[in-house]
């Protein structure tokens, strides 16, 4: 077969045509992603690489497709990789689309680097210690995530926050404030200045959420996990807030 009969139909019922780019300035991710899902669902796969450009518009014009990579499944064309996820019935996000995913991979890894520093440290693990240092770690990964982008962060936190309406340079004082005391907090020095900053914040934070989602009933992208983030605004925000005000005070009372 050839790349001028994108239609041939497969002989067996496990194999797979695939069209994909490679070339020597140039190797398409997505080429490789459509071919190794193919093999995972157990498909023989006639490869296709497309290696100068002029093949890949030869191809292009002869399939009438505009993209590559290209999969055919029993002389059906499925399309590119996305089309390819869609056929195996696996999840495809929309751009845009919110999403909890990010949030709940910050805070699973924070859990483990909590759990991994109080076990390396001591031997042992134990609530209390593991709750301040949850948190710590949360605030400091949730800072690193504002701080790649402090424009962008800042322009999606004054949709929502009272305070930095009411004074802009709070939205970029916001990030470095959660990540100082975050690792105050962590490194367990400095609790005079440590707590009194996350609770002010936190507590700032929550009350700001709180009237955004539950009483003005606005949708909002969550400013928590940086600019680009498609999380929601609400219950995850809020949590994220009540933590850093709740350790706030904890510190300060014991």
């Amino acid at each position: 077969m050839t790349a001028a009969d994108p239609a041939h139909s497969d002989a067996a019922q496990k194999t797979a045509t695939l069209y994909r780019m490679d070339m020597p300035g140039h190797l398409c991710p997505y080429g490789l992603k459509s071919r190794a899902l193919l093999r995972w669902k157990g498909y023989e796969v006639e490869d296709h690489r497309l290696t100068t450009r002029e093949e890949v518009e030869r191809f292009q014009e002869q399939a009438g497709v505009e993209t590559t990579p290209q999969t055919y499944i029993g002389g059906e064309r499925i399309g590119g990789y996305e089309d390819l996820r869609a056929h195996f019935g696996i999840p495809v996000r929309a751009e845009g689309e919110t999403t909890y995913v990010p949030v709940i991979a910050l805070f699973a890894m924070a859990l483990g680097i909590a759990l991994a520093a109080q076990w390396a440290a001591f031997d042992a693990l134990g609530a209390g210690r593991t709750l301040q240092w949850f948190v710590a770690v949360s605030m400091c990964l949730l800072a690193l995530q504002k701080l790649r982008d402090v424009e962008s962060f800042s322009s999606m936190f004054l949709n929502y926050d009272l305070l930095a309406r009411r004074f802009v340079p709070y939205a970029y004082v916001y990030p470095f404030a959660e990540g100082v005391a975050g690792l105050l907090m962590l490194a367990g020095v400095l609790i005079w200045l440590a707590a009194p900053l996350a609770l002010v914040i936190g507590t700032v934070g929550a009350v700001s959420v709180f009237k955004a989602v539950y009483i003005d009933k606005r949708e909002l992208k969550c400013a928590c996990m940086g600019g680009s983030s498609a999380v929601p605004l609400g219950f995850v925000s809020l949590t994220e807030n009540l933590m850093m005000a709740g350790m706030g005070a904890w510190m300060l009372l014991s």
